[in-house]
């Protein structure tokens, strides 16, 4: 937090992220040392009853590491990214950063948001598609997390969720520009196969997904088509062929999940006599622990195992592009909430996603959801 009293009359006066006090960046959180790894994983899990000899299972991913997750920095670089991108426009809201399960948790900065004056917050969550776990659960935890504070200080948060941006140009462009310097750096002139990755989830939570618009799976369909369409005309007869795969597959190994993973992936490309592939992690924003042990680990060691030459594309928040486009959609929403907002358009054929509030605030129980009407069995 800033030592800015966030909510003065000076700050606000003639924001473009006015009538917001602050941005609140919410992640998932991740350990940042070796005495880390358990307590986090524990949080990650409460009330679960997981024992912590299948935690450090889990745990020897990020021991690999040092015991520290890429996910803190990478947020951190974010947030650095789009002060810099707000700056540029003139606009001095603070930028806050909070975390579902680990320092900083959201609790402890929004109590200090509250300190400072703050009342109306806008949250940017760190991740680009709708789930269960992707949306619904950060919106679960703002509102278990407002209710809290309000109990403890007296006072009510307006909160407010940036509406989902898998399908805002420049989240795609971002990716379209990272799969092209990947295409780049292998071998010039020979064939090559784009498998895209995301996370794996539940088919159970791919199915509620859909419950009012395209599934998880369908969200990431739309993006890999789109990137494609874009990369093909300069890759040309390059271009062999496209895919979906996962990765970070968890849980009980009777549930079926989202599949195939990308390993299963490059065994049937090196099968089909595929020898250059580009991994394109479309399905996250950073350098997740997901992608840097998941990807860059272990589908890298297969990949060289079998004799495939592969390159991995960045994420998407790396990418000036992303961050550049990620600031127009606060500012954007921001004018909605004025009155006078227009839209970006959205890009495929996929409707606009709605702007949302969390669960339980004071807007959704009075009816609506930033002017929107609740949909009730809303399972994203």
């Amino acid at each position: 937090m800033t030592a800015q009293n966030p909510s003065s009359s000076d700050t606000l006066a003639d924001s473009a992220l006015s009538p917001y006090d602050a941005i609140l960046l919410l992640s998932y959180g991740g350990p940042n040392k070796q005495e880390d790894v358990l307590p986090f994983l524990r949080d990650v899990v409460s009330g679960k009853n997981i024992p912590d000899s299948r935690l450090e299972v889990v745990g020897e991913h990020y021991r690999l590491f040092g015991g520290r997750s890429p996910i803190n920095g990478e947020n951190l670089r974010l947030i650095a990214d789009l002060r810099a991108a707000l700056d540029r426009r003139d606009v001095d809201t603070p930028i806050l950063f909070g975390n579902r399960h680990w320092n900083p948790y959201t609790v402890d900065t929004l109590r200090t948001t509250i300190a400072y004056g703050a009342r109306r917050i806008l949250v940017v969550i760190t991740a680009a598609y709708i789930s269960y776990s992707g949306s619904r659960q950060y919106r679960e935890h703002l509102a278990e997390t407002i209710t809290a504070l309000e109990a403890e200080t007296g006072v009510r948060l307006d909160v407010d969720i940036l509406r989902a941006f898998y399908n805002d140009q420049a989240f795609v462009d971002a990716n379209v520009n990272a799969v092209r310097e990947a295409a780049s750096e292998l071998p010039v002139g020979q064939p090559l196969h784009i498998a895209y990755v995301t996370h794996s989830i539940p088919e159970t939570m791919n199915e509620a997904s859909g419950a009012t618009g395209p599934t998880y799976l369908e969200q990431h369909q739309l993006v890999a088509a789109e990137v494609t369409r874009a990369v093909e005309g300069e890759l040309g007869d390059r271009l062999l062929g496209t895919s979906l795969s996962f990765c970070s597959r968890s849980g009980s190994p009777h549930q079926p999940w989202l599949a195939p993973d990308i390993s299963d992936r490059l065994d049937e490309l090196k099968a089909q006599g595929v020898q250059n592939v580009v991994i394109a992690p479309i399905g996250f924003i950073a350098d997740h622990m997901e992608v840097v042990f998941d990807l860059d680990t272990e589908a890298a060691a297969h990949a060289d195992e079998i004799g495939l030459e592969v390159r991995r594309a960045t994420t998407a928040g790396h990418r000036p592009e992303f961050v550049e486009g990620l600031a127009e959609l606060m500012i954007e929403r921001a004018a909605v909430e004025r009155g006078h907002g227009t839209r970006r358009p959205v890009i495929g054929s996929h409707p606009m996603t709605p702007d949302v509030a969390p669960p339980n605030s004071c807007r959704q129980r009075a009816g609506v959801v930033t002017g929107l009407p609740v949909v009730a069995g809303d399972d994203d």
